[in-house]
């Protein structure tokens, strides 16, 4: 590890960051600090709903913290979530301008135009850029009806296809992403593909009937977990709408656990169709009881909306996997989900907006039908090997590595 005066100083931009709850919230925490090992880190990143008291400034786990002043709106509604973005975008690039050089400048694609703003700094200061694409914007908005404005849905494509032709490295995080991000402009010689990951030391299989599941009542019963954002791209309905083909079953529970922009929505739902006592709503479960809330499904259920491959890829996937538990991947064939599930032979694969379909292939399980221990397993060993987190740690720290050095070199000609 090299000393404090020797290492080189990487900048991090991104709205959210510990101790949100967001995937990329916590992906990028774990990130960071596994960097903070041979790097100085500095993340720049906005006030969170709910912890507008927080300090500004504050060094964890060997990262440097910085909230720069920005709105903190719950982010339900497209407005308040734009008025969130643009605060954090001006205030982190007077914040960055006004900083230190840094020797690297990366960002994570929350909001989907901070890429424009690390390129801006690291021209500033002749330094390299990364960005991790978590998704691609604006086509996910789009494909979701949540932006129809053409004028302002072609801003938006004009700017993140602006960082994609500028930036030194961009990070997919799945094949088809890949491709996404290519046919936006991306020069392919830059693209590298890096997939998220989780802690297998941290997320292992547990007794199916452990005390998570006594303590809800789950002990007994056929259980299918949604686990995670309850947001646009998960196809939620498509769940809920599946337990009217499963009023037969009275063992059978369907559990929902998260919150997100459509949880209010998805309630209503359940009410409306008659079908709370098969559909239950939980609130997000904390790192420590992940591994027996997600060990106490028989069955998870990860939906990607259909239009959405290639453009958003699920990460919860990969806790559930690490669980030791099997899916039913509800998205297109060519999503990185679906391909993952499909050559793993960890679950099952169906069609999204399908409710029918996929209470027909819930039905089945539960009557055994499919060896679901022996699909929770393989996941389990195609995780360690593939989707750890020591493992995307060293494709990172190679990919810094490359960047840092090589605007080392350059600067030494």
């Amino acid at each position: 590890m090299a000393t404090s005066a020797e290492r080189p100083r990487i900048l991090v931009l991104n709205q959210y960051y510990w101790p949100g709850v967001e995937a990329t919230a916590h992906l990028l925490t774990e990130l960071c600090e596994a960097l903070a090992r041979d790097y100085e880190v500095e993340v720049v990143t906005g006030v969170l709903h709910g912890h507008e008291d927080e300090p500004r400034v504050l060094e964890r786990n060997g990262v440097r913290i910085t909230r720069v002043a920005s709105t903190s709106y719950e982010r339900s509604a497209i407005g308040r979530r734009a008025a969130n973005y643009f605060s954090y975008l001006g205030s982190a690039l007077v914040h960055a301008l006004r900083g230190p050089r840094p020797d690297l400048v990366l960002c994570m694609t929350d909001p989907p135009i901070v890429g424009d703003l690390g390129v801006a700094v690291a021209r500033r200061f002749d330094a390299p850029v990364a960005v991790v694409s978590q998704d691609v914007f604006p086509e996910i908005a789009t494909e979701l009806h949540r932006l129809e404005n053409r004028l302002v849905v072609g801003v938006l494509g004009g700017l993140v296809g602006a960082y994609l032709k500028r930036a030194d490295r961009i990070v997919a995080i799945g094949e088809t992403m890949r491709d996404r991000l290519e046919a936006k402009g991306a020069p392919r010689e830059r693209l590298r593909v890096i997939p998220n990951w989780v802690d297998t030391r941290e997320i292992t299989p547990q007794p199916r009937d452990n005390a998570w599941a006594e303590q809800h009542g789950l002990v007994s019963k056929f259980v299918v977990m949604h686990s995670g954002n309850v947001g646009h791209a998960q196809d939620l309905d498509s769940l809920v709408r599946a337990a009217t083909f499963l009023r037969d079953r009275d063992d059978l529970r369907i559990v929902i656990a998260g919150f997100g922009a459509r949880h209010a929505e998805m309630v209503a739902l359940a009410r409306r169709l008659e079908v709370e006592d098969t559909v239950r709503f939980l609130p997000y479960q904390d790192r420590a009881r992940l591994p027996f809330s997600l060990s106490s499904a028989d069955l998870h259920v990860v939906g990607l909306a259909k239009g959405l491959a290639g453009y958003v890829v699920p990460s919860r996937l990969y806790g559930i996997l690490a669980a030791g538990r099997p899916v039913v991947a509800a998205a297109e064939a060519e999503s990185e989900t679906a391909r993952i599930v499909r050559e793993v032979g960890c679950g099952i694969v169906i069609d999204p907006g399908r409710p029918e379909l996929l209470a027909r292939t819930i039905r089945d399980a539960a009557e055994g039908k499919h060896d679901l221990v022996e699909m929770g397993r393989r996941g389990r060993a195609w995780v360690e090997r593939e989707a750890d987190r020591a493992v995307a740690m060293e494709r990172y720290r190679a990919l810094v590595r490359e960047l840092v050095d090589g605007a080392a070199e350059r600067g030494a000609r």
